[in-house]
């Protein structure tokens, strides 16, 4: 079994340790048809337009 041969420091440790549970924000962008906000190379929730093509028939009621 490997032994460390020297002691962790404690800087070196906690530097470890911090960075591990952050998360980035995800990534959003405006649609260009509606402008409702959504994730990148995605077809618009709100409207149903991907690249200014209509893709999906959302129900406005």
């Amino acid at each position: 079994m490997a032994v460390p041969k020297r002691k962790t420091s404690k800087a070196r440790r906690d530097k470890r340790r911090s960075a591990v549970w952050k998360l980035d924000t995800p990534a959003m962008s405006k649609c260009s048809n509606c402008g409702a906000f959504k994730a990148p190379h995605k077809v618009c929730k709100a409207c149903g337009f991907y690249k200014g093509v209509k893709v999906l028939n959302l129900d406005e009621e």
